[in-house]
């Protein structure tokens, strides 16, 4: 058997192409397998962008983005908010109904490994499958009536034994001679010796080309600019391999929250001096209290939602106060919450979304505000730094953007509400023709120079050239550790760097 299936390969394709497609489609099989045992939405979008769903890899990347964080790919597929041609929609649904007939069939009572397997072929039947594709699902048929047999009667088969087996096929082993003396040859493993046959037409593997990744051309953002500046092997995880991060913790959604309570604030007292101070505390308070409960699904516990909307509530009374401070001082109106922007430099294309515009009453000069409910700079040399540095494009992003809108912007700002305990104090770095040279104060306002604005921007262009038209083959991780600090993947990054405590410690 094993000899018929390495001379089909053969006659079908050369040997490093039979053996690299085989690869793909095994590891497509354990991806729907993985999920059909677990439900796991990471394996469901590694199977989705393989080129055994059926659909394109750019439509089903597209589809991952698309879902983000809140839904599942079955969910967005469902939805039909992607935009798809006819034949692709087609190809997404099947794939969707085949992520519910492997999880049928695993569940179903009396399953066997063989039916799984069937399910899985059956999926892939509107493909054109080659000879050397067809070699392989005979081989994993092969090895599904293997497994079947020797498991006892009247006991359910466990996906870690196929997934084992899988593994098995996918480890390269070493190839033994005729003229191999006996003596040298390892004697047989006991653990093994009643283990299920494996065809040889999967034992070993060639090394896989590797494949230059050729980014498509579209919009960019600030923040995608800053992961790739920030690690590029980060940002490869995130929008090329569209990996699952998590779907967010009390943190993130304590932002999100505090955004949308802000947003309708402002909406409704565009200036500080429209009603009582007593009475802007309640509004938001009212606001904080809707946008809380709006996203109350996405606290885990209910403790953490109550600290959280508490932390909130407290936050909030601390920026009404500020709010009326600063307007007294300067008297302003908010002329825009989350105002899109849409920016096009040499041809590539930039969006976002400003949390807030302000316009000064004596000047019409225009401060770009943005909420920060993470950690963020702690002084005006801090942030002025990171812009220098390329690691931070948001504000200039921000500035340029209301600047081609015709805004004479002035000023910008980063308006921290992390901490419940502390007086909100802006980071503020005032636009001038020439900033005086840095210094390492801690003073929470500063200037920034037109021409460190410029850079930022030919640093934008730059890295949207080199994201749009690559070719990209190599994403090196970073070596400052502080970036690995609350990044999703760093338990699967090998190169990640040592934590700057544990560098001489080994």
């Amino acid at each position: 058997m094993s000899e018929r299936i390495i001379t089909g390969i053969d006659a079908a394709r050369s040997p490093f192409v039979g053996e690299a497609y085989a690869r793909r489609l095994l590891a497509f099989v354990r991806d729907l397998t993985r999920y059909a045992s677990g439900g796991n939405e990471s394996d469901a979008r590694r199977a989705l962008v393989s080129p055994y769903s059926g659909v394109p890899n750019v439509d089903a990347r597209a589809l991952c983005v698309a879902a983000g964080e809140r839904r599942t790919v079955a969910e967005e597929i469902a939805a039909e908010r992607v935009p798809l041609p006819h034949e692709v929609s087609i190809a997404a649904r099947r794939f969707a109904r085949l992520l519910a007939d492997v999880r049928d069939a695993y569940r179903a009572q009396g399953a066997a490994v063989r039916e799984h397997l069937t399910t899985i072929e059956l999926g892939l039947a509107a493909l054109e499958l080659d000879a050397a594709e067809r070699t392989t699902l005979g081989a994993l048929a092969e090895l599904a009536s293997a497994l079947d047999a020797a498991r006892a009667a009247g006991t359910p088969w466990e996906a870690r034994e196929l997934l084992t087996a899988l593994d098995r096929l996918a480890s390269p082993q070493p190839q033994r001679t005729l003229q191999e003396p006996q003596e040298l040859q390892e004697p047989p493993d006991p653990r093994t010796a009643n283990a299920p046959h494996v065809p040889k037409a999967l034992r070993s593997h060639p090394p896989e080309t590797p494949w230059v990744v050729k980014r498509r051309r579209g919009h960019f953002s600030a923040s995608s600019l800053g992961a790739f500046a920030e690690c590029e092997r980060r940002w490869y995880y995130r929008y090329v391999c569209a990996a699952v991060e998590d779907r967010g913790s009390s943190a993130s959604f304590y932002g999100t929250a505090f955004h949308w309570a802000l947003e309708r604030f402002h909406q409704e007292f565009p200036r500080a001096d429209g009603a009582p101070l007593e009475l802007l505390e309640r509004k938001l308070d009212s606001y904080l209290a809707t946008s809380f409960e709006r996203f109350r699904s996405g606290f885990e516990t209910t403790v953490e939602y109550e600290l959280q909307r508490r932390r909130a509530k407290r936050t909030g009374r601390r920026y009404v106060a500020w709010f009326v401070e600063r307007a007294r001082a300067h008297p302003f109106a908010v002329i825009g919450t989350e105002e899109a922007v849409n920016l096009e430099l040499d041809g590539y294309t930039f969006i976002g979304y400003i949390d807030r515009l302000d316009r000064d009453d004596a000047t019409a000069a225009v401060t770009v505000v943005d909420y920060k409910t993470g950690s963020i700079a702690e002084s005006a040399h801090e942030y002025r730094a990171k812009v220098a540095d390329f690691l931070d494009f948001q504000l200039p992003f921000y500035y340029w953007a209301r600047t081609a809108a015709g805004d004479r912007v002035t000023r910008l700002a980063l308006v921290p509400l992390k901490d419940s305990a502390r007086d909100v104090r802006p980071i503020e770095l005032e636009v001038v023709p020439v900033a005086a040279p840095r210094s390492y104060s801690d003073s929470a306002t500063g200037t920034i120079g037109i021409i460190e604005l410029e850079r930022a921007r030919a640093k934008m262009i730059e890295l949207a050239a080199l994201l749009a038209d690559g070719p990209l083959v190599r994403f090196p991780a970073t070596d400052d550790p502080d970036a690995c600090r609350y990044c999703a993947y760093q338990i699967a990054c090998r190169e990640r760097p040592l934590p700057r405590e544990d560098r001489f410690g080994r």
